[in-house]
């Protein structure tokens, strides 16, 4: 009972002295300080509520809001990096894209025998041997070329194969000797054209050269397929080994592919034109390819404004194994970006006009991140092989590329060379076929990880295409126009042109729209700040000086409370310990006199008073000593509050 004033006493005095979070002696102290204090309403009215089910409804509530920030503010976090699209259109005077024109056969027929006769004349006795048809006797002369000599031996290596029912022997459609087939079987079903029987399929076994027990059956079920495939693939062996220089002239020069040209309503020639050598197209010719320094422009939309073309294709002098269709293939690009014509390159038919229409659009996607896109490509560890600006075909063909260097030792022949690299032929390289046709594998089932690391490009300009064809020459007029057309060209051609050696091109824009598609940022910085601020004014009715004070009582106060009661028991633990670990030997009275002694009835959460020191008690099996010295460690004020407050009992008891 004596106690009980004591306790009111310092309960008083806890809600009179005005408490700081960090003197608060315990988390739960430093929370209901927090909620008495906070500028939240909801957490106050969790403490001063009267009633259980009134202090569980607020919990309930303020929780639900505390649940519905996080939420919201996720949400704003996401949205912080998603990107609007907007579209601008100007009409304005535009430049005129480069255009590039190249006949679909690479080289003249009648120049290329020479270099093609064993490969032409295996051909066909695959196709009398398979088909039953015969030509007559080959009047195809034989190269004298001493690369060409060893042809036939690789012919003979890799033939055509017939295969009945996927069994594992096939027929060589050269020999007719029957060959076991070994290793995997890769069926290519992409044919319209099938052959007679539906179980007979043709193909070619291709096996690893180092070792001979490692093999792969490619088979079509088209035979025209098979054939092409399987022409191909020789026909690059071969020309890989003939000069660049040797293949210029093998191919179609300017004066043998245009014969008129008009560019905006002014007659135009081979000069604005500018020459490059494709692999697999030969001779190609770009209108308007800045190479000088100069970007022709138009200021009017229409047909008679822009490019118009005639094209002479020579049918006749077309490879018959190589190519089965007949025209030019076009591509519209910039200055600035390689024409994979092969890819995405627009075919156009002979005895026919065909008229492009152009809408011209520019577009601007957002890096990082945004969107995983590249603004120059410098950051892709790719060498660019092309010398033209990034684009995701460059990346992938010259990863391709690399790829086939590294694993085959030599590069393939449809795209450029690395440095220090050569073409792939049968002489230096007897297994780059198999070695080829394993990596094409791996590449299209993305697992060389091309497609990883290639990236889009941020910026691009795009020529949206409209195609529409009509008969050209009329029936009327086609007398009089070839009869002009073969005397303009007749010291050259010293033929009489047909109507099926001419194609009519005319590319122009439809508009001068030009449209600009953008992505920008949805939220700024000011305006997600704004954004959570609401959120939290709404839910919370805080401000940023309310979540400043979350930051301090929850983290800063919090972590000093549980490190200081931590570094309390620590030094504790090794008062005790160094007490217990001392001389072993009781002190003597003089040293009792001399040191003093912790008197377990001063608290050290208060400070010594006169009243306290008259109450201490004496040591056991000591003299009476003199007044002791204070232990000075009951000096500190290590917390705001004690459980008792000693001193008032003296007053209590007079």
């Amino acid at each position: 009972a004596a106690t009980a004033p004591g306790k009111k006493i310092t309960a008083r005095l806890k809600r009179t002295l005005p408490v700081r979070g960090p003197q608060a002696p315990t988390l739960s102290e430093l929370m209901r300080w927090y909620c008495l204090n906070t500028n939240t309403h909801g957490c106050r009215r969790i403490v001063v509520s009267r009633g259980r089910l009134r202090r569980l409804l607020w919990i309930v509530l303020t929780l639900s809001a505390v649940g519905l920030i996080l939420w919201q503010c996720a949400e704003l976090l996401m949205n912080y990096y998603s990107a609007s699209v907007s579209v601008t259109v100007q009409f304005q005077k535009l430049p005129f894209p480069a255009v590039t024109i190249c006949n679909i056969n690479p080289y003249k027929y009648s120049a290329m025998k020479e270099y093609l006769s064993e490969l032409d004349k295996e051909t066909k006795k695959a196709l009398e041997t398979f088909y039953g048809f015969s030509e007559g006797k080959s009047k195809v002369r034989r190269s004298v070329d001493d690369w060409n000599s060893t042809g036939s031996d690789f012919f003979q290596q890799i033939p055509l194969l017939k295969v009945e029912d996927f069994s594992r022997t096939a027929t060589d459609l050269r020999s007719g000797q029957k060959r076991k087939i070994e290793g995997s079987v890769f069926h290519k079903d992409s044919s319209i054209v099938n052959s007679g029987d539906s179980n007979d399929i043709v193909g070619f076994q291709l096996c690893d050269a180092n070792n001979s027990s490692e093999c792969a059956l490619y088979t079509f079920s088209s035979g025209v397929n098979a054939i092409q495939e399987w022409y191909r693939l020789h026909y690059m062996n071969i020309m890989a080994q003939i000069p660049l220089e040797t293949k210029e002239k093998l191919s179609y020069s300017a004066e043998d592919l245009l014969l008129t040209c008009f560019f905006d309503g002014l007659s135009c020639d081979k000069r604005h034109f500018t020459r490059f050598h494709h692999p697999l197209h030969g001779n190609c010719y770009t209108f308007n390819s800045g190479e000088n320094g100069t970007i022709l422009s138009t200021s009017t939309g229409g047909s008679e404004y822009g490019l118009q073309v005639v094209l002479y294709i020579d049918e006749a002098d077309y490879n018959p194994f190589l190519v089965t269709s007949t025209g030019a293939k076009i591509m519209v690009h910039d200055q600035n970006e390689y024409p994979f014509i092969e890819d995405i390159g627009t075919e156009i038919e002979t005895a026919a006009v065909t008229s492009i229409g152009m809408h011209f659009t520019q577009s601007r996607k957002l890096s990082k991140p945004y969107s995983d896109c590249t603004e120059t490509g410098a950051d892709i560890p790719v060498e660019n092989l092309y010398n033209k600006s990034y684009s995701l075909q460059i990346c992938l063909h010259s990863c391709f590329q690399k790829a086939m260097v590294d694993s085959c030792g030599c590069a393939q022949y449809a795209q450029p060379l690395p440095a220090g690299a050569e073409y792939c032929n049968y002489k230096k390289n007897p297994n780059w076929m198999y070695c080829y046709y394993r990596l094409h594998e791996k590449f299209v089932k993305e697992q060389l990880g091309c497609q990883q690391i290639c990236k889009d490009a941020c910026s691009f300009k795009e020529w949206a295409l409209t195609t529409s064809i009509a008969q050209w020459p009329s029936i009327v007029s086609e007398d009089w126009m070839l009869r002009v057309l073969s005397w303009d060209k007749g010291q050259k051609l010293n033929k009489k042109l047909n109507k099926t050696d001419l194609a009519n091109l005319m590319v122009f824009y439809k508009d001068l729209n030009e449209r600009f598609i953008s992505e920008n940022p949805t939220n700024t910085l000011v305006i997600l700040l704004s954004n959570f601020g609401g959120q939290l004014g709404l839910w919370m009715s805080c401000s940023v000086v309310c979540v400043i004070e979350i930051v301090e009582v929850f983290f800063i106060d919090s972590l000093s409370i549980v490190m200081r009661r931590q570094w309390q028991r620590a030094k504790k633990w090794w008062n005790g310990r160094r007490a217990r670990g001392g001389s072993g030997k009781a002190p003597q009275a003089g040293d009792v006199e001399r040191q003093g002694h912790d008197n377990p009835v001063c608290i050290d959460e208060d400070l010594p008073t006169f009243t306290t020191a008259l109450r201490l008690p004496l040591p056991q099996d000591s003299p009476l000593p003199r007044t002791p010295p204070p232990n000075y460690s009951t000096l500190r004020l290590e917390t705001a509050f004690t459980e008792q407050l000693p001193d008032t009992l003296e007053l209590d008891r007079h």
